[in-house]
């Protein structure tokens, strides 16, 4: 075996040109610290404030969408990152620490004969928070820290319409001494989902210019540019878009050698561990794939140091954006991005240099999200941020704090808790379910929405309309398109961005406005043919081409009234009744399809489409009927009175039968379906009116609810319904902000302890077992990377409106709304409009029109089959 390790080695040294001799000489064993070759088992680094199964790397949008699972005790350093539908992403990190290699992120350390100096690094720690991922390294004598930062910033949109990321990677000298340091980082094509350079253009450019051969150039940007050959527009294969650019950038950083190659990932991996340098030549055309598959580095030498840092961005650039059905006809959509900063080139220097404003604008976001947990829990939770990791949340995947099944927590509340059953955490006697105890819930409230931040902004892609040309720059709006990641790929879905709202409530209501815009025009525009509203605008993002058939998916109730209850919370939020007046028409038009449909629903889907259809839904009803609510209101703020009185009289008549028809005859909880005595689910509909304020709900019904869930909750929360036992941890959270305390508290928790503990490998699902390892449902896709996960700021939503933690199900005491008012927030917020930035004139894309309609056609067209 050692004879053939022994050749293994001279093979790859004589493929580098290096000599076994003048090698061995190179790498002197270190005396100062130990080596870590051969690592058996895998280290599990502490996690704060909890292990998910993957850590946001670089999100910021549909394609832009980098992750690091933890499944089966993965980390960085050993596997590749992943794209979020499971595919791996090449992407490496070395470090060079006195003449020996260590790899931070990937494993081509496996690739290679067992090489001396060569090691991987230990991790030590991985802390998460709304803006950055940091994982830290032990390397021999130093610390590497990798900071992967893609910013949250939701009220400016020109930087939330970049779609690239940043790696920061800092070397830090543990014993005091300056240690020679030499940072490495490669790419491969599958970021545009190809293998070899046979479909590839790949260019390497310094600045304005392309380069090759210029090493140790000024400190300006320099970036690794790939596309296809032969771009297929608008096309995905494995979700990857099949046109555009993709892009890796760096610069020089005061380096003292900046080098940059593009080779086989052999080649290039196995030379600079040999000679620490590269050699500045973009390269010729390569096939292969795996080890001989194409790849394009970088590599900085920064000399003797005590503490050195790289920057590194990267990220999918398309453009035109989206294609678009509007009234001028089909239109390819320039991203926002473009009016901001010019072309691509420009866009990449401008997100190059903007890292400190950005950072400070992130660290906003943050800051604030904090004071706004620990405002939200005060007098209830201790504050967040004690610099400790929650007693419940330990390096490994199983729950280990009990030593005993039986105890009493920090609330006083006495319980058991059986490992070996589903059940979770009971109260002693009625086997009620509690929440998990020694942990706090605003602890765990933070790590749920920290975690979902990122995910929420990647799933959406700011466009400039069509019809901005002639219009004065600073009057124009952008379009704002969501892809339905994972679940079926619809652009602009209606009850995606429903349980997504929360989060822009909370952080940005005017993006609210902006998704919703291409959906009014469609409708409006007389795209659609149904008087109920669309489910989306296009069957598959970002082919943004309508139903002009009418033949999308049929949620008629369920769309209509998430369309009317995302309008009238926008204007509460913002005060801007000429935009709810402006499309009263539409709304009224769903209000009425609510008056005729909603408070006996047909077999229709609702939005968990997955559970199938279902005749008589409950809380597909009470959102109709809370939708009818809210109509009323839009009419006193549209000065249509009459209208106003017909929606309220309606919601109320609808109301009173609705409980005859929902509430279980043991008066314990409301069923599923009107004819299914006994059944059950949760009921997030009511949200709505509680968050603001109309006062339809009784409030004994949110009071049944909450004690109800906690009777049928179980390990990881309380499932959907009593069909299955998988839940939605967004309409978890709903239903927990219209509970008490306690039940509120049992919901959160219990989705933190499943982030924490779950098998499932791929980014935060919504859609989970609550019992088992918490797996993905069978015979359902894997749900990943959705923005529903906006959902889960439900309860910063509701702190925004005054309502905090110690309100009680449906009290709504501090709420700034008064009840059943049409008082928006009297300090709604204000979108701020960055400065201009000296980006290259914006030209409008060309317009394919639609040919004329004739009467007769056009109201052929409309006809509901």
């Amino acid at each position: 075996m050692g004879a053939f390790r022994n050749l293994a080695i001279g093979a790859f040294l004589a493929l580098s040109g290096v000599s076994s001799s003048a090698e061995a000489q190179r790498h002197t064993p270190f005396t100062n610290f130990t080596v870590y070759p051969n690592l058996e088992d895998k280290i599990i680094p502490n996690y704060y404030p909890l292990r998910p199964p993957a850590i946001p790397l670089a999100v910021r949008s549909p394609y832009t969408s980098a992750w690091s699972s933890t499944s089966s005790k993965g980390t960085l350093n050993s596997q590749s990152p992943i794209f979020w539908f499971g595919q791996g992403l090449g992407w490496e990190g070395i470090v060079v620490v006195d003449g020996h290699s260590f790899e931070y992120m990937g494993a081509s350390i496996n690739d290679f004969p067992e090489l001396p100096y060569f090691n991987t690094t230990i991790p030590l720690g991985v802390r998460y928070d709304s803006q950055y991922s940091n994982f830290t390294f032990l390397a021999g004598p130093v610390t590497i820290i990798a900071s992967f930062f893609s910013p949250v910033t939701p009220k400016d949109i020109c930087r939330s319409s970049i779609p690239l990321s940043y790696l920061t990677t800092t070397v830090q000298s543990n014993d005091g001494k300056p240690h020679h340091i030499q940072f490495y980082s490669d790419v491969n094509a599958g970021w545009i989902g190809l293998g070899d350079e046979m479909n590839i253009i790949k260019e390497f450019h310094t600045g304005p210019l392309n380069g090759n051969g210029t090493g140790n150039i000024t400190d300006v940007p320099s970036s690794w540019i790939l596309r296809p050959v032969n771009p297929n527009l608008f096309h995905e294969v494995a979700q990857i878009p099949q046109w555009g650019n993709f892009s890796f950038t760096t610069s020089s950083f005061g380096s003292e050698n900046f080098t940059y190659q593009s080779d086989s990932a052999t080649s290039v991996r196995y030379s600079f561990v040999n000679n620490h340098s590269l050699n500045d030549d973009a390269g010729s055309k390569l096939y292969g794939f795996g080890n001989r598959e194409p790849v394009y580095a970088f590599a900085h030498d920064m000399g003797t140091v005590l503490k050195t840092s790289v920057r590194y961005t990267i990220g999918s650039i398309q453009s035109p954006a989206v294609r678009y059905l509007h009234k001028g006809g089909l239109s390819n959509l320039a991203p926002w991005w473009e009016k901001c900063y010019g072309e691509m080139h420009d866009m990449i220097r401008f997100h190059w240099n903007d890292f400190d404003t950005v950072a400070a604008l992130g660290n906003e976001f943050e800051e604030k999200l904090r004071a706004d947990v620990n405002a939200f829990y005060q007098g209830n939770e201790p504050p967040i941020y004690s610099n400790r990791t929650p007693v419940a949340y330990a390096n490994t995947s199983a729950f280990t704090a009990f030593d005993t099944q039986n105890g009493t927590d920090q609330y006083g509340q006495q319980y058991e808790f059986n490992p070996d059953s589903a059940y979770g955490f009971l109260e002693p006697g009625n086997a009620t379910g509690i929440a998990v105890p020694f942990v706090s819930e605003a602890e765990s409230y933070y790590a749920i929405v920290a975690l979902s931040a990122r995910q929420v902004m990647g799933a959406y892609v700011l466009a400039v309309p069509p019809s901005s040309s002639g219009t004065a720059a600073d009057a124009v709006e952008p379009l704002m398109f969501q892809k339905e990641i994972s679940s079926n790929g619809n652009i602009n879905t209606v009850d995606v961005l429903y349980p997504a709202s929360p989060f822009f409530l909370y952080a940005n209501p005017t993006l609210l406005k902006y998704v919703m815009q291409p959906l009014l025009e469609l409708q409006e525009g007389n795209f659609y043919p149904n008087t109920y509203s669309t489910h989306d605008i296009g069957a598959q993002f970002p082919l943004a081409t309508g139903h002009v058939e009418g033949t999308d998916e049929y949620m008629p109730v369920e769309n209509s009234g998430n369309f009317i209850l995302m309008a009238y919370a926008y204007y509460k939020f913002t005060g801007d009744s000429a935009w709810l007046t402006r499309h009263y028409e539409l709304l009224a038009q769903f209000a009425q399809y609510l008056i005729d449909f909603s408070l006996v629903p047909a077999a229709q889907l609702s939005t968990d489409d997955f559970a199938g259809e279902l005749a008589n839904q409950t809380n597909l009803a009470i959102k109709g009927i809370v939708g009818l609510q809210a109509m009323s209101a839009v009419a006193r703020v549209a000065g249509n009175e009459e209208d106003a009185a017909k929606f309220a009289d309606k919601a109320t008549s609808y109301y009173d039968q609705w409980e005859d028809f929902a509430i279980d005859p043991s008066g314990k909880h409301t069923v599923l379906a009107y004819q299914w005595r006994s059944s059950w689910g949760l009921l997030y509909n009511i949200y709505f009116d509680k968050l603001l304020n109309m006062g339809l709900v009784n409030p004994k019904v949110y009071e049944m609810q909450s004690a109800w869930y906690a009777q049928v909750s179980q390990v990881f929360g309380v499932p959907l319904d009593n069909r299955h036992h998988y839940t939605k941890s967004d309409w978890e959270i709903w239903a927990a902000a219209t509970c008490s305390p306690t039940t509120r508290r049992l919901f959160i928790n219990a989705i933190a302890y499943w982030l924490n503990a779950t098998t499932t490998n791929l980014p935060f699902t919504d859609l989970y077992e609550v019992v088992g390892t918490g797996e993905y449902p069978l015979l359902v896709d894997h749900f990943a990377a959705r923005p529903v996960v906006g959902g889960h700021f439900a309860l910063l939503t509701l702190g925004k409106t005054g309502q905090l933690s110690s309100a009680t199900g449906g009290d709504t005491t501090g709420s700034f709304f008064a009840k059943n008012s049409t008082d928006a927030l009297s300090q709604p917020d204000s979108l701020t409009i960055p400065p201009s930035y000296a980006g290259a004139p914006f030209k409008q894309r060309a317009v394919r029109k639609a040919p004329p309609r004739n009467d007769a056609s056009r109201a052929k067209s409309r006809i509901h089959v």
